[in-house]
């Protein structure tokens, strides 16, 4: 019998942190998959980050991740999002080129001394007294281990849907994982089903792309890595076009061969990411759509059209894709489809993406209920690092909503659950201007250092940086600037009234438009500061009050945070809860009070019951 100390199932962009992490820690690891071919495979778009997966993507790269690095050395078009907005919410976004980013990640996979990576499906999970001891692969072989993280995707039971034809299968022609849905229900986990979809890919020789809106990457490109350094540079273009009357025309003709509308698909679909069909019906006031084409890769003619997502026949997909303005002599590479797949209810997760009921097997990626390979890198290197503490007997890390995008993704799949495929926005964290994708570093290097996967050099950048931005800003608010007719004529340059008198350095980068490297002409003490470390002391001046503020409303949410509960706790012999929050909290058992309040059904009165009850026992405790 082979014998790891953990085993991850499945390698999309969740296995794969969650290996990397678990080999990197220095746990004997095996990565098994379906397919070798399907490692870190892009289904869907070819594209990494976006508005608030930006964030992630840092975050993983923080903790010393893999997911940064490899768009970095693969992307074909980088650009940063909702620029015209405040920093909180400024998200990066690069185009991928697909295969290119899977031979990388393979790279980094093969050459992890403590990694073995093995074409295989998961068909049995053993457990011994509620502790997993192995898992058998369909073809017999069983493989001992400590802990198993689970990232299966959309491959559970999963099924294609184009029109009135469907079959079982994965995304992009692979095969489902038929067995280990069986396995899970067996051990008593609860599953759903989900949807999602995709549009169709099109060949370039028939685009017509002078009919289109080009779309130009960033000048000045800002990498995902905090370790990446050097000129980076954009070699693909994007377009915009947009669906019309015909186009909605066809789709409401035939929108009674829409698997959706025939009652075909059972699966709950993404809220976010909605079929063009679904579009078409629920916004009827709309005369037209965003569709955004991008590149698959420099070395493929396949372009994706990013809004027209459907599950629609064949003939109606190339009707509908010949009246929009660029697509009239398309030609239909790969077809759209939906896909139903099996996922489990993350509300029998903890925090640290365990199973409650099993010591030993952790859950991360779109098995959880999430949707986007940023939710899944997100969670399989927190599940992966957790994985590996677990065999190595340390504590577990758990990430606060107050920490960071993953902190709030993993807390609401495991307080609150998800009833559809759920995808991380900037308006889910409460804290968003404290947790920006440029200090991603500062939040969560030493974290990332202190579990051994961010290297030294990591920890040491990210503390010069720390030092230079701290050392800077407390300069510029001891520097004034006297008053004189060169400081009248700076202030004037750029749209300010002129000054009474001196102004301190400070302040100045406190007003509209100007930024630290304005001063260089007037601040007779001014040095030019990295690029990132400049970035910081803007956003702090020119913010400091609202950070304080949000900084005292973490300092609130610490303290319910910090006030835990007894774990296997009987919740119904607690008098004064109401039944339904009982009988939460006895299933659930919170760590705080805090995540106590978060639960669905547990009412700020039956916090208040906790919190006198928890002052009680203390005090019982102490006498």
């Amino acid at each position: 019998m082979d014998r790891f100390d953990i085993v991850v199932v499945g390698a999309g962009h969740a296995g794969c942190e969650a290996a990397l992490a678990c080999a990197r820690m220095g746990c004997k690891t095996l990565l098994l998959t379906l397919n070798l071919d399907a490692i870190a495979l892009m289904p869907c778009n070819p594209a990494i980050g976006g508005t608030g997966k930006g964030h992630l993507v840092r975050e993983i790269d923080a903790l010393g991740g893999e997911m940064g690095r490899a768009i970095d050395d693969t992307f074909i078009q980088s650009r940063m999002l909702n620029t015209g907005k405040g920093p909180a919410v400024h998200s990066l976004r690069a185009q991928a080129d697909k295969r290119a980013y899977q031979d990388r990640m393979k790279r980094a996979l093969f050459a992890e001394k403590n990694l073995e990576v093995r074409q295989g499906e998961c068909g049995e999970i053993l457990t011994d007294n509620g502790r997993i001891t192995a898992i058998q692969t369909t073809t017999g072989a069983e493989i001992a281990c400590g802990a198993a993280v689970f990232c299966s995707g959309v491959y559970m039971d999963s099924r294609i849907i184009i029109g009135e034809c469907s079959w079982a299968g994965g995304p992009q022609g692979l095969l489902s994982s038929s067995h280990l849905a069986g396995a899970l229900r067996k051990l008593g986990i609860s599953l759903r089903r989900f949807k999602t979809g995709t549009p169709p890919r099109i060949d370039e020789a028939s685009i017509d792309f002078d009919e289109m809106e080009p779309q130009p990457g960033d000048d000045v490109i800002t990498p995902f890595s905090f370790m990446t350094d050097g000129v980076m540079e954009n070699r693909a273009m994007c377009y915009l076009t947009y669906t019309n009357e015909d186009t909605h025309r066809i789709i409401r003709e035939n929108i009674h061969r829409a698997p959706m509308y025939q009652g075909t698909i059972k699966g709950t679909g993404a809220r976010y990411c909605p079929s063009i069909e679904d579009k078409i019906m629920r916004f009827a006031d709309k005369d037209r759509h965003q569709l955004f084409l991008e590149p698959e890769g420099l070395s493929t003619n396949e372009w994706y059209v990013q809004g027209l997502s459907t599950s629609l026949p064949e003939d109606v997909q190339i009707e509908m894709l010949h009246t929009i303005p660029g697509l009239r002599r398309a030609r239909v590479l790969r077809l759209a489809y939906a896909i139903e797949y099996e996922c489990i209810d993350p509300l029998q997760l903890r925090a640290d993406l365990s199973l409650r009921s099993h010591k030993g097997l952790y859950f991360a990626g779109q098995i959880n209920g999430t949707s986007g390979y940023e939710e899944a890198g997100a969670q399989g290197i927190l599940a992966g690092i957790n994985a590996a503490r677990f065999v190595q007997g340390k504590e577990s890390i758990i990430l606060g909503r107050d920490q960071g995008y993953t902190g709030v993704l993993v807390d609401d799949l495991t307080t609150k659950g998800t009833n559809e495929p759920y995808r991380m926005m900037t308006s889910r964290c409460e804290y968003r201007l404290l947790l920006r994708q440029d200090n991603a570093d500062l939040r969560l290097t030493e974290i990332g250092h202190s579990v051994g996967l961010a290297s030294d050099e990591r920890l040491a950048r990210m503390s010069q940086k720390r030092e230079d931005t701290k050392n800077a800003i407390a300069r510029l608010k001891k520097t004034w600037i006297g008053k004189s007719e060169a400081l009248n004529a700076w202030m004037t340059a750029h749209g300010q009234s002129e000054s009474s008198g001196s102004v301190c350095a400070a302040d100045l980068i406190r007003r509209p438009g100007i930024c630290y490297a304005d001063l260089a002409s007037i601040d007779q003490n001014w040095t030019p500061l990295p690029a990132s470390v400049e970035q910081q002391v803007d956003i702090f001046l020119r913010y400091e009050g609202y950070l304080e503020k949000e900084r005292k409303q973490v300092e609130s949410f610490r303290k319910s945070e910090d006030a835990l509960l007894p774990q296997g706790f009987d919740y119904m012999a607690l008098d004064g809860l109401r039944i339904e929050a009982r009988q939460k909290l006895t299933a659930h058992q919170p760590r705080s009070l805090g995540e106590a309040g978060r639960i669905s059904g547990v009412s700020p009165g039956d916090i208040t019951v906790l919190m006198v009850w928890l002052e009680k026992r203390r005090r019982e405790m102490q006498s």
